[in-house]
Formats: C-alpha cells, structure tokens, sequence
C-alpha cells in the first residue's frame, strides 16, 4: 500500500481554538468539514498531544478559524509548532476577535469563522473526533481558503538543502538524525507519523 496517496485527498487549513476558565489556546488543524446542512454540524480531528483538544474534550465548545491564501507562514508556526501547554499564544497577538460563546477566533488572515458545540466524540487513538453543533458563523472576506497543498507550494519556506543525515519531515522541516527511523515514530513539532517522512 502507497501510504502516500493519503496526501491526494483535499484538505483544508484552520486554527482551532478554545477556552478553559480564563486560558485561551488554539492549535493548526487539516481536518474540519461539515457533516450535515440540517442540522447544521461539523467535524474535526485533533491531535490528543495539543492542549486545544485536552481544553474541548473539558468544556465542549471551540471554534475553527478558516485560513486564507494569504496567511503568512508566522501563524502556521505560531499555532502549530510550539504548544500551549509551554506557551500562552494568545499573549500579545492582536488579530482576534471574541465570539458569543466567548472563544477568540483569529481575524485578518481569515475568511470566516464557525463556533461549535460538541454533542459526540469518538477516539480515533491519536486523536479525537469531535461532532459538533454550529452555534454561530461568520464571512469575514472573500479571499479563497487556504488548502493543506497551496500550503506546502506557496506558504512554507522551500527546505534549506540538509546537511545532516537521517530523515526529514516533509510536513515541517524537523530532521530525524540516524540510520533507521524507528516505525512508531511521530515528529516531535507536528505530530506526523513516519509517512511523513523521508530519507536525506
């Protein structure tokens, strides 16, 4: 099996966010689709390792930001390469907005937002699939959404030519150094499995 044909199929970019008392987080997410127009539900899929989806399994409620062509490489890195476990990522960025369920949702990189209101979850192992009722949306510009492969042609900086050896992550650039990437591998910065992966 071409474990790589995975990657043919279309997906999006979001930042998924959510609140927990007084603490706001989000996190980079390719997977959030609606499931049904009546009544209106989505899905997403997060990562157990990110704190967001530790804070939604808590509370319930998030909302999915939907990045634009013109998100700049900074907000993939910002939300998705550190986690909020370590770092408050809300602390000085000014381009949110508060939403009625009180959630931020990111703006000026953004085309809409969608809240949600989980009423099922299933664990898929690694991650959570979170089915949610939508409890508000927005249209915030009419710039085109961003998808996971205009992502990796447009927006992440083309890899520097390694010198190291071992294996690179295609998704974030994170390069394992040795002879054999072991099969249970999942990179330390994305979460990606050996798939992901290629030898330098």
């Amino acid at each position: 099996m071409d474990k790589k044909a995975m990657f043919q199929l279309t997906y999006g970019l979001f930042v998924l966010t959510a609140k927990e008392g007084d603490f706001q987080n989000g996190c980079i997410i390719n997977t959030a689709i609606q499931v049904t127009s009546d009544p209106n539900r989505i899905s997403i899929a997060v990562n157990k390792g990110n704190k967001t989806c530790e804070m939604i399994d808590k509370t319930g409620e998030f909302n999915v930001s939907v990045l634009t062509e013109k998100t700049q490489f900074e907000v993939f890195t910002h939300f998705g390469f550190q986690s909020g476990r370590v770092k408050d990522k809300f602390e000085g960025w000014g381009f949110k907005e508060t939403a009625e369920n009180g959630i931020y949702y990111l703006t000026g990189c953004t085309n809409a937002y969608i809240s949600g209101k989980v009423i099922q979850k299933i664990d898929l192992g690694t991650h959570i699939l979170f089915i949610a009722d939508v409890t508000a949306a927005e249209v915030l510009s009419a710039e085109p959404s961003v998808t996971y492969t205009y992502y990796q042609q447009n927006i992440k900086p083309k890899p520097v030519e390694q010198k190291k050896k071992g294996y690179t992550c295609t998704v974030c650039g994170y390069v394992y150094e040795g002879d054999e990437l072991p099969a249970d591998f999942i990179c330390p910065i994305c979460k990606h499995g050996v798939d992901a992966f290629v030898k330098n």
